[in-house]
């Protein structure tokens, strides 16, 4: 249980096993609560979240983005406890109208558009809880893996709520319409099994191992050309909210862009070379 000095929201950057870079674990610390969400988290993650944009940033801005200033490689998001995060704390909830303005202002602390910021990759660790509100920051990530307790609830119309951290959208995108407009509009819950064969879960690991997975899955990203795993993102996450046309059309841009730079440096296709010749590399076999 969170003490009343500890910090409802922590972050502890962890030395990956394989690869030797960095993953940052961010906890939802109100375990006591099912770590629902007050303004006080919500500034904490929001905190979180832009410096580590910030960070990216800065090292994307640099001329030569493969001497790397900064060897964090992904963020995993989870809660402390038995959820991942039971929704709002309605005894000290976050303003609704503050976290649904696009004035800078309000973007600054809301913690679904500075997740939004951050160009490497997030992995949602999520266990037991996963309600509206929670729900949203779960589907900020990139990907999730659960366990066997993880639940999936959207209570918003239960209560008379609007969504305004994106469910309604990103929702239907993830599983289809139909089956949102089915989670969404009778508040029913979403066992972790469901989760899976809907493609709401990336993976269901055993009882208390989302954690332990997620880092193995930042290690296996950390073992990538990290610039790479960047541009990579952002040419989903941009081709995604277009047409498939206009989607096709960016992807080539970004091509274009990347291989510009890359015949310039030339690392990239030596990194490919070697990797080709390299005799000891475990091949997969058909």
């Amino acid at each position: 249980m969170a003490t009343k000095d500890e910090p409802v929201v922590l972050c502890e950057r962890v030395e990956l096993e394989n690869c030797g870079h960095e993953v940052a674990i961010i906890t939802i610390n109100r375990p006591d609560r099912l770590n629902c969400f007050n303004e006080e988290v919500c500034l904490g993650l929001s905190d979180i979240f832009a410096r580590i944009a910030d960070e990216i940033d800065a090292r994307d801005s640099q001329k030569n983005p493969n001497q790397e200033t900064s060897t964090l490689v992904a963020v995993i998001l989870t809660g402390a406890g038995k959820s991942f995060c039971a929704g709002a704390d309605l005894s000290n909830p976050p303003n609704p109208l503050s976290q649904s303005s696009d004035l800078l202002c309000y973007l600054r602390v809301n913690p679904v558009y500075q997740m939004d910021r951050v160009r490497i990759p997030i992995i949602g660790a999520v266990k037991g809880h996963c309600i509206t509100g929670g729900f949203e920051l779960a589907l900020a990530c990139d990907f999730l893996i659960g366990d066997s307790t993880t639940k999936f609830k959207d209570t918003h119309v239960k209560f008379g709520l609007a969504p305004c951290w994106g469910l309604s959208q990103k929702l239907q995108r993830l599983v289809g319409p139909n089956r949102a407009k089915y989670i969404s509009l009778s508040a029913t819950s979403v066992t972790a099994t469901k989760a899976l064969e809907w493609g709401l879960l990336n993976e269901v690991v055993p009882n208390g191992q989302a954690l332990r997975r997620s880092i193995e899955i930042a290690d296996e990203i950390g073992a990538n050309q990290s610039v790479m795993v960047r541009r990579y993102k952002r040419a989903i996450k941009e081709g995604g909210a277009m047409s498939l046309g206009h989607g096709l059309q960016r992807e080539r841009e970004l091509g274009i862009a990347h291989y510009l730079e890359a015949f310039n440096d030339g690392s990239t296709f030596e990194g490919a070379r070697d990797f080709i010749s390299d005799g000891n590399r475990p091949r997969s076999k058909l």
